[in-house]
């Protein structure tokens, strides 16, 4: 394995007009990220807490272990369509009692925590992620079930939720509800199909349809805590497995079933101690050009990213319009590789992608035989990514 030396000249023109548009392009991100934490504003945002209510995030956040990392996914769900962006949900992947978990939680500040099409997209793919990864899933439930406006496009789809739900517990991947509020139609299913579910004394509601539809389609007169209150479900219907006391109950007796799960990760661990790598890790901000048509090369990416900056490149000479090989990040083992874009004759493009396609290949099999997840650059970005082609 050798160690990679970059041709990165930070002081060149090119790399600090590089490094300044995609500086930019990170404010830009930051701004939309924002909204994302904004919820629904400061009037429903005030209005939720006037209820004694924490919100999605502070609930994520009393949840995971104190001072752990919290890696959100899709935060800009919906970005650029008329939702929200965030898309009324907040998913990610985090570490309760020990064990590294897929945390979803309800925005109820947008919408009373309702789901649009982009929030049935993003709760999808955290169920794939959870399923391929065998991550324990907890669930904040607070949700009116599908956004009226826009249930025709989610009643049918939506189904692949509850679908999923009975799939993990089928996997023996378990599944916790922590009920926080009203949670009706579709946002009933959720703890109805857990293996574990959590609901909050004179708080958790979950029903199909609340006392005014009963009213209105039996003519029988009810109210919230008979018809589905947390109280009902502990004594009566055996729904609710435990009854907290408020809010930071539910979340601590969260944590207490994950402990109790004895639950371990599958595949290899980190081989050792990790090396920073040789070369600043900020400098990658100027490696890419704002234009996508401007190549790079892709081990300047790598020289950065990787431990100690050290590469062993596969089939170097091989495909050179791809860069594949195999380095450790935090200490895990890992497979590289990134297509490695430049101007050529259209026979040379087709030829290399024959070569290259071979050599992507080959890389992935001598992955899957070893159980070392996988990691890739896509062309046009110097941001790389991730997923895992472990055998579970």
């Amino acid at each position: 394995m050798t160690t990679l030396q970059s041709t990165v000249d930070v002081a060149a023109p090119a790399y600090r007009a590089n490094r300044a548009a995609m500086l930019r392009r990170l404010d830009e991100l930051a701004a939309e990220q924002a909204k994302a934490l904004a919820g629904g504003g400061p009037k429903y945002v005030d209005r939720h807490r006037a209820r004694g209510k924490l919100l999605a995030r502070e609930r994520i956040e009393l949840l995971l272990d104190p001072d752990t990392p919290f890696l959100e996914l899709s935060p800009l769900a919906a970005w650029g369509t008329d939702y929200p962006v965030g898309a009324s949900m907040v998913t990610g992947i985090g570490v309760v009692s020990g064990v590294e978990c897929l945390v979803s939680a309800n925005d109820p500040t947008v919408r009373g925590g309702a789901s649009n099409p982009w929030t049935l997209k993003k709760v999808l793919r955290a169920n794939e992620i959870a399923l391929r990864n065998r991550l324990p899933v907890i669930s904040m439930v607070e949700s009116g079930g599908a956004d009226l406006p826009s249930q025709a496009e989610i009643f049918v789809p939506g189904g692949q939720v509850f679908a999923d739900l009975t799939r993990l517990s089928a996997a023996g991947i378990p599944t916790v509800a922590l009920v926080f509020g009203n949670s009706t139609a579709g946002g009933a299913y959720v703890p109805g199909l857990c293996d574990y579910t959590v609901m909050v004394q004179r708080r958790a509601k979950v029903f199909l349809g609340g006392p005014p539809l009963v009213k209105m389609a039996t003519g029988e007169e009810s109210d919230d805590e008979s018809l589905g209150g947390a109280q009902m479900h502990a004594e009566v219907s055996g729904l609710a497995d435990y009854l907290a006391a408020d809010e930071r109950d539910a979340l601590r007796i969260g944590r207490r079933i994950i402990a109790r799960l004895g639950w371990r990760k599958l595949g290899p661990g980190p081989t050792g101690p990790a090396d920073d790598p040789a070369y600043d890790p900020d400098e990658l901000l100027g490696i890419a050009s704002a234009d996508l048509r401007v190549p790079f090369d892709p081990r300047d990416v790598l020289a950065r990213v990787v431990d100690g900056s050290r590469f062993d490149e596969f089939k170097p000479a091989y495909g050179r319009s791809l860069v594949t090989g195999w380095a450790s990040i935090h200490g895990y083992p890992s497979a590289c590789w990134r297509t490695r874009r430049g101007c050529c004759s259209a026979r040379s493009r087709r030829r290399r992608r024959s070569s290259s396609s071979w050599r992507t290949r080959s890389a992935r099999r001598w992955c899957s035989c070893r159980t070392r997840p996988a990691t890739w650059s896509a062309p046009g970005t110097s941001r790389l990514a991730s997923s895992s082609t472990a055998r579970r």
